[in-house]
């Protein structure tokens, strides 16, 4: 905090978004947290919308009895809201409760809206999720620091809350890291994550990492699911570059049954035919972001680059041999997104003896 002050020192674009403590008696105790100097605004609710120009998709299935398809997509956009209320702020804890809608839209070039059962569904009815999720940051003392969280979203392709079974469409992910604040420009952590970023309910490491390297650039990092390089042109305007992975898990529910059939040409016996599909997605992003001020507690993202869709594939959920059923492949596209989010104001910040 005393280099981000020193008058003789470049400042720093913007100030930590959270800080590591509201100082208002020199005394006072400063605990830890994972935020670094130079990081944007902390985000109080989240308006976006992403889009995808045409680009070709090509799925081939994995059992007898399911047709192939190939096409293209014509639209492919993704709608979502996110809110975050602090439900406890107190320097040794902090817990913070979010709310989100996501959508996923698809148009089809060519017979899926006639032909093709899986294509057919999710072009009626659109892929959905509502979540909401814990978030808590206990500081220990000035060096260490815990975060855990915990989210509960109900995903898929209903359409009306008739539509909703929890033990159908519910999906559970958590992550945990421990973290060491080693001074107000670094900070780093290490943990576990359980959810769906690579498609499939997996367990995996993760490693925190928030770095600022003078008064322009920065890192911010999830590793392995992200990585961000950020450059900070001023106190209300940041850059960023880097990848992030991207997984979601969607349960469909076809409105016709399939049926698993045998090399002979016969339904299998002992499979049921199918009446709900597991659809795993996972894409990576190279992307290129600017985030700027455009009012006290209002920000503008836009960001672009490059989609490499690495699976969208469909598992039978029907039976519990989880197999796989369709796998598909959609080609690279470009995409570009537009947010706006609410931050909290500069002047309630200030008043309250917060840099930013």
């Amino acid at each position: 905090m005393a280099l981000a002050q020193d008058p003789s020192r470049p400042p720093l674009y913007p100030p930590a978004a959270p800080p590591d403590s509201v100082i208002s008696q020199p005394s006072q105790r400063i605990f830890a947290n994972p935020s670094v100097l130079g990081m944007g605004p902390s985000k109080g609710l989240i308006v976006r919308y992403e889009r995808m120009p045409r680009f070709g998709v090509k799925s081939d299935a994995q059992v007898v009895g399911i047709s192939n398809y190939a096409g293209e997509i014509d639209k492919n956009a993704r709608l979502s809201i996110k809110g975050y209320i602090p439900a406890w702020n107190r320097p040794h804890l902090k817990v913070v409760v979010g709310l989100s809608y996501e959508r996923e839209e698809f148009q089809f070039n060519g017979p899926a809206t006639t032909d093709y059962e899986l294509y057919r569904n999710i072009e009626d009815k659109g892929l959905k999720s509502i979540a909401s999720q814990i978030v808590m940051l206990r500081p220990i003392d000035e060096v260490h620091w815990y975060l855990a969280r915990v989210k509960g979203e109900l995903s898929g392709d209903y359409n009306a809350s008739t539509d909703l079974t929890t033990s159908d469409y519910f999906r559970f992910s958590a992550e945990a890291v421990y973290g060491w604040k080693r001074s107000p420009l670094f900070s780093w952590g290490v943990g576990l994550q359980y959810g769906y970023t690579f498609g499939r309910l997996s367990l995996y490491p993760a490693v925190l990492y928030n770095r600022t390297f003078n008064n322009r650039w920065g890192v911010e990092a999830l590793f392995p699911a992200r990585i961000t390089a950020r450059y900070n042109v001023s106190e209300s305007s940041i850059f960023y570059a880097g990848y992030t992975v991207d997984g979601y898990n969607y349960i469909i529910k076809l409105r016709n049954e399939l049926s698993r059939i045998g090399p002979g040409g016969a339904p299998i016996a002992d499979k049921q035919p199918l009446q709900t599909l597991e659809l795993r997605e996972t894409e990576v992003k190279f992307r290129l972001r600017w985030e700027r001020e455009l009012l006290s507690f209002l920000w503008m993202g836009a960001e672009a680059g490059y989609r490499y869709n690495y699976a969208f594939d469909a598992f039978d959920r029907t039976n519990d041999d989880r197999l796989k059923i369709i796998d598909s492949k959609f080609n690279g596209a470009p995409y570009a997104s537009l947010e706006l989010f609410i931050t909290p104001p500069r002047k309630l910040l200030e008043k309250a003896g917060v840099r930013r």
